[in-house]
């Protein structure tokens, strides 16, 4: 990331799910780039090694633990982020899970649990970013930015991950639903939906045959790299994004066609 843009002076990022994969790095490159970021989740441990990296970098972070299937641990993670930086500009909801498991064999509880994770955790988030912006005055500054990170999955059905599919598509509408409802209150609502990268929630399925096989009948027969979202989260959590909202951009390195 040396040599990074700074873009993003004067922002404050607060990135959930941060302790690991997209997240970790989504920090990162905000922070590269003069954001200054409350980076979330709930390994803290984790989150303070990431902290320590940003700042040994000339960076600005902030460990914060939340849960996104707790609403109160929401509303303390958006406290500490405001009693360290002032009001949060820029939400990167990140954090989301899987259960792979055919129809058949999900249960109750899995479904639940994923759209908990995946859904609900990003309508409590906005909700709270989205009240906070505009007590803080964004309908006449007209900064504000929420970015969902949706997946693949919620413009096309893959094998194994129906629930996980369906919570992303309605994290899709829901992005849309909400850049409706904020559209004239200076808060900009889009969603990434980025194709298959290597992280902790399908590094074990991608090393499988059958994990192999799928990036094998890819049109470009390869993974994507985390790095090739980096532009695209700093451009929609900044502010040369403020013409762009309810807008699903699928970045996938063409493994939908």
């Amino acid at each position: 990331m040396a040599g990074a843009d700074q873009d993003l002076d004067g922002v404050v990022a607060l990135v959930t799910g941060a302790s690991s994969g997209l997240g970790d790095r989504f920090a990162r490159v905000l922070a590269a780039r003069g954001a200054k970021v409350a980076a979330a989740a709930r390994r803290t441990d984790r989150l303070e090694r990431l902290v320590s990296d940003i700042a040994a970098a000339g960076g600005t972070a902030l460990a914060v633990p939340m849960d996104v299937t707790d609403e109160g641990s929401i509303l303390a993670a958006f406290d500490a982020a405001e009693a360290a930086f002032g009001t949060v500009t820029s939400l990167i909801n990140n954090a989301g899970m899987n259960v792979q498991a055919s129809a058949l064999e999900m249960t109750a509880a899995d479904w639940d649990y994923m759209f908990a994770v995946n859904t609900r955790g990003p309508f409590l988030c906005a909700r709270e970013a989205a009240r906070r912006m505009l007590a803080a005055g964004v309908r006449e500054k007209g900064f504000g930015r929420i970015v969902n990170i949706a997946s693949i999955g919620a413009v096309k059905p893959l094998l194994g991950l129906v629930a996980y599919c369906s919570s992303k598509a309605a994290t899709a509408m829901l992005t849309k639903s909400l850049a409706r409802d904020w559209a004239r209150q200076g808060i900009s609502v889009n969603a990434i939906l980025p194709g298959y990268i290597e992280t902790e929630l399908n590094s074990d399925f991608l090393a499988e045959e059958a994990g192999q096989k799928m990036v094998q009948a890819f049109p470009r027969r390869r993974l994507m790299r985390a790095e090739d979202l980096d532009d695209m989260i700093a451009f929609l959590a900044g502010p040369k994004a403020g013409a762009v909202t309810g807008s699903l951009f699928v970045l996938d390195d063409g493994q939908t066609l």
